[in-house]
């Protein structure tokens, strides 16, 4: 079986810890719920995701060399 989350063109995903989440949702004035949404079994999530969490994504941007998104796990 392929680990689909070790693909080179699956972005780097990882789980953020509170204190870090709670400078991020005030820093954009939203609550948790607010965040696009990432279903839990999707590949490319880490292991220790779980529902609840909130995910960093760091993609590759022509732009800004790097770009930066939040998803919600659900289920």
């Amino acid at each position: 079986m392929v680990d689909v989350s070790q693909h080179e063109l699956v972005p780097e995903h990882t789980v953020l810890e509170e204190e870090v989440l709670e400078e991020v949702l005030d820093e954009y004035d939203i609550d948790r719920t607010d965040l696009p949404k990432i279903k839990r079994n999707d590949p490319a999530l880490p292991d220790e995701a779980e529902i609840g969490d909130v995910i960093k994504i760091v993609r590759d941007s022509r732009t800004t060399d790097q770009a930066v998104i939040y998803r919600l796990v659900v289920e």
